[in-house]
């Protein structure tokens, strides 16, 4: 019976042995399991994080007019946070093509076209001039390439400097005027000049407006009825379409000249012109050089041109109530 006891108790003993070794082997493998899952969630978490970082970044250019998105930027492709100088280089020719134009695509800039009155006094609208701030533009861009986002283009229009309801008052009274001659037997050179004055004749130019020869006139080529007749090229006197309408344009600055306006864009002849004095003269050549000026007299003012046989006369005029305010040379 004695000897049956102690076999008992080592039995027993053996059994808690067991017990307490399983249970030991059970906390590590739980230790262990945890461990492993511990490790498993910080290697997500780290592939999260790594995702994060390596996220592409977007900037999305939009049109303020009909929302849509006209380009789309990488700024870490084009060197934001490694190389800011050569970004900064990529977005100013960016902004500029945008604001200017490409040879393929029309850019966002719009010279004005100035309004003017018909041969019946009716005023016929023109376009406001419309300005894209490419500076602005930019910053704008460098603020979004951090989160990426969408980036409106900042657009300024501006309107004509004068009021419509005094338009047809506008030619009340001359302010400034000058006269060219010219040989009226010269039928391809008589018929553009006729041609480039009716373009600016009646036309309003408000305080503040900038005024361009070209933009005004427009092409001076055979489909808008110009001839062939002499003009200055390189120097030499060569037969062209269009010859003459140098005289409107030097004939306009010669009578602009006597008020204060503030030149944007000017330049003479290659040799010298005998219908105005040496360095009196501005020509103009449609794409290229242009005659333009700002109306810094400080009231709106309306152009006449006037040719009679063998002569044109440009004058410039303003209403009334703006005599004594117009500011002369």
């Amino acid at each position: 019976m004695r000897k049956f006891s102690r076999i008992v108790t080592f039995l027993l003993a053996g059994s808690l042995v067991g017990l307490t070794g399983c249970a030991v082997q059970t906390t590590k493998e739980k230790e262990a399991k945890a461990a492993g899952h511990q490790q498993s969630q910080q290697e997500k978490q780290v592939k999260t994080e790594k995702k994060k970082v390596e996220k592409t970044i977007y900037v999305k250019i939009v049109d303020p007019n009909t929302k849509s998105i006209i380009k789309t930027i990488k700024p870490k492709d084009m060197g934001f946070g490694t190389d800011n100088d050569k970004y900064n280089a990529e977005l100013a020719v960016l902004t500029r093509e945008l604001a200017r134009g490409t040879k393929d695509t029309p850019g966002y800039d719009k010279r004005m076209i100035l309004d003017k009155l018909d041969a019946n006094g009716l005023l016929i609208k023109g376009r406001p001039q419309t300005i894209l701030d490419e500076e602005e533009l930019t910053e704008k861009i460098i603020q979004a390439s951090l989160k990426g986002g969408k980036v409106e283009i900042p657009l300024y229009v501006t309107a004509s400097g004068y009021k419509q309801e005094e338009a047809a008052q506008l030619g009340q009274v001359v302010v400034a005027s000058y006269t060219t001659h010219f040989n009226s037997g010269m039928p391809g050179r008589t018929k553009n000049i006729e041609l480039s004055a009716k373009a600016i004749n009646n036309i309003i130019i408000g305080a503040g407006d900038s005024f361009s020869f070209n933009t005004t006139v427009g092409p001076s080529d055979a489909e808008h009825g110009y001839q062939p007749a002499p003009e200055a090229l390189n120097g030499k006197l060569v037969d062209g379409i269009g010859g003459g309408i140098c005289q409107t344009s030097s004939t306009l600055y010669n009578a602009i000249d006597k008020l204060t306006v503030s030149y944007i864009e000017k330049h003479h002849h290659s040799l010298h012109v005998g219908y105005v004095p040496t360095g009196r003269d501005a020509t103009v050549s449609y794409g290229g050089k242009d005659f333009r000026f700002k109306n810094t007299t400080g009231v709106p003012l309306m152009l006449k041109a006037i040719v009679r046989k063998g002569t044109i006369t440009v004058e410039v005029r303003t209403a009334k109530i703006y005599l004594n305010q117009v500011e002369r040379r």
